[in-house]
């Protein structure tokens, strides 16, 4: 078989314009493999990408999708660690929505026995972005608190199990008491439905006034001024989006006053071997927890590959809690 069934964006706008159509099969490029899909999970940056709002780095592929579980079928040149018929999850140079990926085979990871194909699919992308950008980058660690923003969604159920399994204290917001309440059977200490509340004055009086360690935040603009000034001593504001966009007037005299870092990143821009750090920093500290269900990725539902419009349509309505995944065919 040369050819196989994918998404593509059709043109700019709505979840309409993802359209399935036959096209060929990639070949894997040295030091890279091939996947049979089986599985791939869907991010906020599928949707931006989708709107004509998220630029696609020149050597990726044009196809939205950026992780995946899925079998290998072939090995490009050069690569050796992984062999045909070997189940792997992956992180993507876009192209997931598809039968079949190309994906360096240092941005695979073996998926536990104890992770079907649609949770393993919910892996990569949400679980690289949250270790390295939380523990890697702000060293997050035992003892300390963290403030998750959008403590429902994919990162943030990713973040507040991370967090609370390494003896973190979590503090999460979302927008209904539902989700407020799905936040903390996975284990966030207090969450703050920032629609009744005023979450900043709350992390305010939950921490007698301390502040947090470390924030996590995909929200930005207006959010940004009270992040820091919801940070304690040396407190670090980690940024990994821009749902209500990337400008802010801040005073940033709290940041001398309590030595605050300012920092994040997206995961796209990376380079191989940058990637392929956080793979091995993830089979090292991150595996072992999926593996024992100490940590596992939460899934709102399910969508074949053919309805990946309404997939997008479900995200883009903010009604889930946890992860959406699309299920792309039956591993063999």
């Amino acid at each position: 078989m040369q050819n196989m069934q994918a998404i593509r964006i059709e043109k700019p706008g709505g979840p309409e314009v993802l359209t399935l159509d036959t096209l060929p099969i990639p070949e894997p490029r040295a030091g890279e493999v091939l996947v049979r899909v089986a599985a791939a999970g869907v991010n906020r940056p599928d949707v931006l990408q989708r709107q004509g709002k998220y630029t696609v780095p020149p050597d990726a592929s044009p196809l939205p999708g950026l992780e995946i579980c899925g079998e290998v079928v072939k090995d490009g040149t050069g690569a050796t660690r992984w062999k045909r018929g070997d189940r792997v999850m992956a992180l993507t140079h876009g192209g997931g929505y598809a039968e079949y990926c190309r994906v360096h085979e240092s941005h695979c990871l073996p998926i536990p026995d104890s992770l079907t194909s649609v949770m393993a699919a919910a892996v990569p992308e949400t679980f690289f972005t949250v270790h390295y950008n939380v523990f890697m980058r702000a060293g997050l660690s035992g003892g300390e608190t963290l403030l998750v923003h959008g403590g429902s969604s994919g990162i943030g159920s990713t973040a507040i199990q991370l967090a609370k399994v390494n003896g973190v204290r979590v503090i999460a917001t979302a927008g209904t008491d539902e989700k407020c309440r799905f936040c903390q059977i996975l284990g966030a200490e207090h969450a703050i439905n920032y629609r009744t509340l005023d979450w900043a004055e709350e992390v305010s009086r939950l921490t007698e006034r301390r502040g947090v360690d470390v924030v996590l935040d995909m929200v930005a603009g207006s959010y940004a001024q009270k992040n820091i000034e919801s940070l304690a001593r040396d407190g670090r504001y980690v940024i990994i989006g821009f749902l209500q966009g990337w400008k802010a007037d801040l005073d940033l005299r709290p940041v001398l006053a309590r030595r605050i870092t300012i920092t994040g990143s997206l995961l796209r821009p990376q380079t191989v071997a940058e990637k392929a750090a956080i793979a091995r920093s993830l089979e090292t500290h991150v595996l072992p927890l999926l593996a024992s269900e100490a940590v596992t990725p939460v899934i709102h539902g399910t969508f074949s590959l053919s309805q990946a419009s309404a997939a997008h349509a479900l995200m883009e309505s903010s009604r889930h809690m946890g992860k959406i995944v699309l299920e792309v065919s039956q591993e063999s």
